[in-house]
Parts: structure tokens; C-alpha cells; sequence
């Protein structure tokens, strides 16, 4: 089927502004937004949403979140990720060239085909981990 054939119905609609307000979001946590409003709609329905706008190119895979599920991105942008290894956030970053450059003598056998994640601590569970200490 071609895109310009695909009906647009009320959930392509709000999925699309979800994963746009969110930036980042897994089907678990579109299902609860979507939900709000839309207090029957499954899980199911949810993932063929995402599936189908990421199959036609409306939004992208980022970094998995914590438990594994796949995370969608609504930049569909070629770009860089930092994640959070304690809460699982995931920003975009654009990493320098020279940054780059550097990644790939240290990897002389490969080459980056796409983008990278940079994993650490974000600044909020830097507090809270403080803390608690």
C-alpha cells in the first residue's frame, strides 16, 4: 500500500503527537497516554501504530529502554542519543565530528554506521543518588 493511500485515523493522529510531546516513548507508555482519552483502545492497535509509522519513515527506533522494549523517536533526523543507565531517559545529542574521529581510530577494524548512545547518569538521579548517601 502506498502512503499516500494509508487512512489517518485517530489513533495514527494521537500516537504521532505522543512520541512528539514525549520525544521518546515506548507502546507501554503511549498505551497510558492514549488512554486518558481513548480508555478502550489496545494494546494491540498501539503496536501496529507504531509499526506502521515506523515502517513508513514518520518515526525511527531509539535506544531500548531499561527492560529491553523498543523505544520510538520522533526526530527522524540522523542524530546521537544520551541514556540515563539508572532511569532510562534518553535525550538527543549531536556528537562533534571530532568526537567521531576519535571513536573510529580506536575501533580501526569497524565503522560507525549509525547512530551512538552514550550511556551515564543523568543530573536528576545524581541528586537523588547524593541523597540518599
Amino acid at each position: 500500500m502506498k502512503l499516500a493511500d494509508r487512512r489517518t485515523t485517530k489513533y495514527v493522529t494521537e500516537v504521532k503527537k505522543i512520541v512528539r510531546l514525549r520525544g521518546h516513548a515506548n507502546n507501554a507508555e503511549i498505551l497510558a497516554d492514549l488512554r486518558e482519552n481513548y480508555p478502550d483502545v489496545s494494546a494491540t492497535t498501539i503496536h501496529r501504530v507504531t509499526q506502521r509509522l515506523y515502517e513508513d519513515g514518520e518515526l525511527r527506533k531509539g535506544p531500548a529502554c531499561l527492560d529491553g522494549s523498543v523505544r520510538y523517536d520522533s526526530n527522524t533526523e540522523r542524530h546521537d542519543h544520551f541514556m540515563c543507565t539508572m532511569c532510562g531517559q534518553v535525550r538527543d545529542v549531536s556528537i562533534p565530528q571530532a568526537c567521531l574521529s576519535i571513536i573510529k581510530c580506536n575501533v580501526e577494524d569497524c565503522s560507525i554506521s549509525g547512530p551512538l548512545t552514550v550511556s551515564g547518569v543523568c543530573d536528576s538521579c545524581k541528586k537523588m543518588w547524593r541523597e540518599e548517601e
